[in-house]
This record gives structure tokens, C-alpha cells and sequence, in this order.
């Protein structure tokens, strides 16, 4: 359990006449990653593209970040074929927080890096990191991933596992062994972090000849072992929409 805090930072703006040590702005960024080609779920168009109660699944995901009182800025990381058409949207929703429509990469951690080096000017801004895939974020998440950065410098939203989890062999043909559940967490996003913890953890990484592509908490648990992540708990709503069948599930939960 995480211990009782206040959200300090909000959305007022702190100046050097306020604190002469204050040289940088402290924001929270909401990051809304959706470069994914969604391959996996058979359709012609990427995931993030396909409709959900009447709106596009990024719009969803979009919509409650810029709807937050303690989100600051908002930016989506897509393919560059898709800016113009997320800036339509922007327009169309009124999404006043959408700061940057940016050009995604190859790799996940591409598009996570276009981000960190898109705020490199405040170090001390809280990134949450969000796949456009998961439309059905909520307001509690984004409060408790908030309210979580007040004491970690890195966060993740998960839920304890409910199936039991077996590790297999690299060729998954064969069981090793049974991990203990109640030690396992399911990862969503969120994934939420100071500006100038995921740079340096990326860039170690990066110098890094064994580097593989791995999700942005991972890379800080493996260059960073000294940080501490914190886990928020998620929910079962927020869950990732990677096959078309994924699509009646949401809507349940949308309209629940």
C-alpha cells in the first residue's frame, strides 16, 4: 500500500519569484503513444484508428488525459502519415492540452524517446506513459499515478495476476516452472516517471551493446537498479486491445 500524500505540483505554475532556485517548469505530461501498426488484430487500419462507442480508441485515451486537472500537457507519439489526422482530432474534441503531435520510431522505446528528448528542458516534469490501445483509462488511475510520483521517481499501473503463470523454455515447448501468483502483477499503463529518470536509464541503455527493445519500466529495473517502481493498482477495464474481438469486451466495459 502507498503511503497517504497530497498532490503538491497541480497545475499552478511555480516561478523563480516564488523560488530562486525554481530554474525550470514542472509539468505533468500525459504521453499517448500510438505509432503501433496493430497488426495483430487482423484489421487494415492500426489499432488506435478503429471506433469504440463512437469515437476512435485513441480519442478515448486521449479525452481523459486532457480532461484531468493535473495533467499539464498532452502528447500523442504516432506514424507521421497519421499527425495531420490527430491534429484534426484535437481540433474537432477540443483537446486544449495537446501540446505536440510527434513522428513515432520502429521500436516502442523509439517513440517513448521522441517524448523524453521532446521535454528535456524540465528534468523534473512528471511523463505518463500511455498505449493508445488501452481507450479506457481512467481519472482514479491517473490521480493514484500522480499522487505516486510524489514519492518515486518511477510508477506502474498493474493488477495482480489471477491465472497461474508457468515459465517455459526459449523454445516454449517445455514448463521449468511455477512462479507463486501472489508475487505477480500484470503490467498496463501508465507507466509514469521524472523526465530526467527515464533519459538516464535509456541513456545507459543505449551505450548498451546487449540492449533489446523491452517496456520503459523494464529499463529503468535494469539500468537504474538503485530506483525504486512503484505499483498503482489498475483495473481489469484498462486492458489492452490487441485482437478484434478485444473490441466487444470494451465496449462492455464503456458502457458498464
Amino acid at each position: 500500500m502507498l503511503p497517504a500524500v497530497t498532490i503538491s505540483h497541480t497545475t499552478k505554475r511555480c516561478t523563480p519569484e516564488d523560488n530562486p532556485n525554481l530554474k525550470v517548469m514542472v509539468k505533468s505530461v500525459a504521453v499517448v503513444l500510438a505509432a503501433g501498426s496493430g497488426k495483430r488484430t487482423g484489421l487494415d487500419i492500426p489499432k488506435q484508428f478503429l471506433m469504440l462507442g463512437g469515437k476512435t480508441v485513441l480519442e478515448h485515451s486521449v479525452q481523459t488525459f486532457n480532461d484531468h486537472s493535473g495533467i499539464d500537457e498532452v502528447v500523442v507519439v504516432t506514424s507521421a502519415q497519421y499527425i495531420d489526422r490527430v491534429h484534426e482530432m484535437g481540433r474537432a474534441n477540443g483537446w486544449s492540452k495537446l501540446a505536440h503531435v510527434i513522428p513515432g520510431g520502429k521500436e516502442r522505446y523509439d517513440s517513448s524517446l521522441a517524448a523524453v528528448r521532446q521535454y528535456v528542458g524540465t528534468p523534473d516534469s512528471i511523463m505518463l506513459f500511455h498505449d493508445a490501445a488501452r481507450p479506457l483509462v481512467s481519472e482514479r488511475v491517473i490521480t493514484d499515478c500522480l499522487e505516486a510520483m510524489q514519492t518515486y521517481n518511477c510508477v506502474d499501473v498493474a493488477i495482480p495476476a489471477v491465472d497461474t503463470i508457468v515459465q517455459c523454455d526459449r523454445q516454449g515447448t517445455c514448463m521449468e516452472s511455477i512462479q507463486d501468483r501472489s508475487l505477480l502483477w500484470q503490467m498496463q499503463t501508465p507507466q509514469c516517471f521524472r523526465q530526467k529518470t527515464i533519459q538516464e536509464a535509456y541513456r545507459i541503455a543505449l551505450s548498451d551493446p546487449g540492449f533489446t527493445a523491452t517496456d520503459d519500466c523494464g529499463t529503468v529495473l535494469r539500468y537504474l537498479p538503485s530506483e525504486k517502481v512503484g505499483i498503482v493498482r489498475g483495473d481489469a477495464s484498462l486492458m489492452k486491445l490487441t485482437y478484434a474481438q478485444d473490441l466487444t469486451l470494451l465496449e462492455h466495459y464503456l458502457h458498464r
